[in-house]
C-alpha cells in the first residue's frame, strides 16, 4: 500500500501493512504512533464484547482506536500452579513484551502495543456508560475499581482496582476494520484440547506433522514455516494459548499470519514448556531467516535478553518484565537451537530442515 501525504499516523500504519509484515523494519511510523497513544487524551471508551476477560475499546481525540488490557498483578506474580492455560489470567505486560519480542526476532507480525498509566476517575469512569458504568465502585481500601461484564473474572471478587485511582495497562493499536481489510480465521493445527483431561491428537501422535503437511494450506507455500515461527515466539513467552490465528484475505493464502493475543504469555519464568515447540520438533523444519536471527542472538555480542531489556526500556511502564523472564529467553533460545541441531543431524538432507523461502 502507498502512504498518502495528508494521512494521519493511524492511516500510515494501516497503509504500511503488507503481505509479509504489519510494518517495515525501518519505518518510524510505529514508534511515533506508540508515543502518541501513550499520551493522547481519551475521548470515548466501551467494553469489548466477547472474550473471557475484561478489555476496553479506547477512542482518542483524533479518532484513532486501541484495545486496553488493564494490569491485574505485579510483575513477579506467576501463573497460579493449579490453573490450566485456558483459565490463566491475562497479563497486560505480556502483550507489551510480545510486541517487542516479535519485532526483535524480525517477524513484525504482532500488533504494536504500548504501556500507559491512566487515571480511572478522569479517563475511564468519567467516560463510562451503561452497564460498564454500573460496575465501578470504591473498595474497602478506598481504591476506585471496576469489573465490566465478561465470561470469566468479571465480578467484584476479580475487579480491576487503581491505586487509589491510577491504573497501568496495555494499549494495542487497532488494525484496519474488518470491512476495509477482512480477515480469515484459521484453526491452529497444533491447538490444545482446552479440556481438563483430554489430549489433542498431536500430543499422542509423533507423526502428526505428516498429516498436517497433506492439508491445505500447509501442503504448499509459506504457511508451515509461519507456524514454526509462531511456535518459536510462543515458546519464548511460554504461551500455550494459541488456538486460532488470522490472515488478511486481500493477500491470499500466501501471506503471513498475524501474531495476536499474547496475554497468557510470560507466566512461568522458571519452567520451559517444551511442548509449545511440538510443530518444530515434529516437523523438523525452520525458516532460514528465523534460524539466522536465533544464531545472531546466541553468538552475541548482544544476547536476546539484553536486546529485549534495551527495547523494553523505551516503554513508559518499564520495567515491563520481571528479570527472571528475561533470563529465561536466553535459556529457551539454547533449547530451540539444540532441537534444530538434532533435526539436522538425523536429516538425510539438511536443506529440508533449514528452508530459505526468502521471507
Amino acid at each position: 500500500m502507498v502512504k498518502a501525504e495528508n494521512a494521519t499516523l493511524w492511516d500510515n500504519f494501516h497503509l504500511s501493512i503488507s503481505r509479509d509484515e504489519l510494518y517495515g523494519g525501518e519505518d518510524p511510523t510505529v514508534n511515533r504512533l506508540l508515543q502518541q497513544v501513550a499520551t493522547m487524551p481519551i475521548s470515548h471508551i466501551s467494553q469489548k464484547e466477547g472474550g473471557t476477560q475484561l478489555k476496553l475499546i479506547i477512542e482518542f481525540i483524533d479518532g484513532g482506536h486501541s484495545l486496553f488490557k488493564p494490569m491485574r498483578f505485579p510483575r513477579e506474580q506467576q501463573t497460579l500452579k493449579n490453573h490450566f492455560y485456558f483459565t490463566d489470567f491475562e497479563r497486560h505486560n505480556a502483550e507489551i513484551a510480545a510486541f517487542h519480542l516479535d519485532r526483535l526476532l524480525g517477524f513484525r507480525r504482532a500488533v504494536p502495543i504500548v504501556g500507559r498509566n491512566v487515571n480511572i476517575t478522569r479517563e475511564l469512569y468519567a467516560l463510562a456508560q451503561g452497564d460498564l458504568l454500573k460496575t465501578f465502585f470504591i473498595s474497602p481500601d478506598n481504591n476506585l475499581c471496576f469489573h465490566g461484564k465478561c465470561s470469566y473474572y468479571c465480578d467484584t471478587a476479580h475487579a480491576i482496582c487503581g491505586s487509589p485511582d491510577m491504573l497501568e495497562g496495555s494499549f494495542a493499536i487497532f488494525l484496519p476494520g474488518k470491512e476495509a481489510a477482512p480477515r480469515k480465521v484459521w484453526r491452529h493445527p497444533w491447538r490444545r484440547s482446552y479440556h481438563k483431561r483430554r489430549k489433542a491428537q498431536w500430543e499422542v501422535d509423533d507423526d502428526y506433522c505428516e498429516l498436517v503437511k497433506e492439508v491445505h494450506p500447509y501442503n504448499e507455500g509459506r504457511r508451515l514455516l509461519d507456524i514454526m515461527d509462531m511456535s518459536v515466539l510462543d515458546f519464548f513467552m511460554g504461551n500455550m494459548d494459541r488456538h486460532h490465528y488470522e490472515t488478511f484475505k486481500m493477500f491470499g493464502n500466501n501471506s503471513a499470519p498475524l501474531h495476536l493475543d499474547h496475554g497468557r504469555g510470560f507466566g512461568k519464568a522458571f519452567h520451559d514448556e517444551v511442548s509449545i515447540l511440538a510443530p518444530v520438533y515434529q516437523c523438523c523444519v525452520i525458516r532460514h531467516s528465523t534460524l539466522a536471527s536465533l544464531l545472531r542472538y546466541h553468538r552475541g555480542p548482544h544476547h536476546l535478553s539484553e536486546a529485549m531489556r534495551a527495547s523494553l526500556s523505551l516503554d513508559p511502564v518499564n520495567p515491563v518484565l520481571w528479570e527472571p523472564h528475561l533470563v529465561a529467553l536466553d535459556r529457551r533460545l539454547n533449547i530451540i537451537l539444540q532441537i534444530m541441531r538434532e533435526c539436522v543431524e538425523k536429516a538425510q538432507d539438511p536443506l529440508h530442515v533449514v528452508v530459505n523461502d526468502f521471507h
